[in-house]
């Protein structure tokens, strides 16, 4: 459902409440995916200031940390007026739904049975017209030139898209957010214990996700299963 309201001419120095406020007035039905990394923790709580009462859509891929887990747990007592929805829930690697060794030896395959299946079957039953996910431009060079609204068959809202790094940090330690630990031991972009590591010196924030596997992206941002 989406109504009328037209859109502002965000710039760079745009506030995220305002991107956000406009797009609660404009897509009413939108959902937000999160894997609760910094990015989305801090867009969920400025999300919730402006007004936000919707879903917070987590796909259990059943190779997250532990650590991922219990941040979502800790978000949902902060949040209590937001309806935390986990797809896959009770996920495993001996599940069945793919070979234990997929992720090794094919990580697209792993991430588009796992990650990517269980979302896009829920956006197709909820047909919601927008998203709003946390993104940012300095995560990585793939996502360097993302807007506030990406056009498509479903509207995608970047509300941090020009935030940095040391603003998110920032943010969450005025706010005392309930951030992932593993982020402050340097896996700045926390996934699957699989195929995650610590962030390197220099390297850019999503560096630790696929290393050496010749992949940057899970495929809900991009390729030919996007959202």
């Amino acid at each position: 459902m989406t109504t009328t309201s037209p859109r502002p001419d965000f710039t760079p120095a745009s506030d995220p409440l305002d991107v956000i406020r406009w797009t609660l007035e404009t897509h009413p039905d939108v959902p937000m995916p999160s894997a609760f990394n910094l990015n989305g923790v801090v867009l969920l709580d400025l999300a919730v200031k402006a007004g936000y009462r919707g879903e917070v859509v987590f796909v259990d891929t059943g190779y997250h940390f532990p650590e991922t887990l219990a941040t979502r747990d800790r978000l949902a007592a902060r949040y209590p007026e937001l309806t935390f929805v986990t797809l896959n829930d009770g996920a495993s690697p001996e599940d069945g739904q793919t070979d234990p060794a997929l992720y090794a030896s094919d990580p697209d395959a792993c991430c588009a049975v796992r990650k990517v299946a269980p979302l896009q079957a829920y956006l197709r039953q909820r047909a919601p017209s927008a998203l709003l996910n946390a993104r940012s431009r300095d995560q990585a060079s793939t996502r360097a030139d993302i807007p506030f609204v990406e056009d498509g068959a479903r509207v995608k809202v970047n509300p941090l898209a020009h935030w940095t790094r040391e603003r998110l940090e920032t943010y969450a330690r005025e706010q005392d957010l309930p951030v992932n630990p593993l982020y402050w031991d340097g896996f700045l972009s926390v996934g699957c214990w699989t195929c995650t590591r610590a962030v390197r010196p220099g390297e850019d924030a999503r560096a630790g996700r696929w290393a050496g596997m010749g992949k940057t992206e899970c495929g809900l941002w991009a390729g030919d299963g996007k959202l």
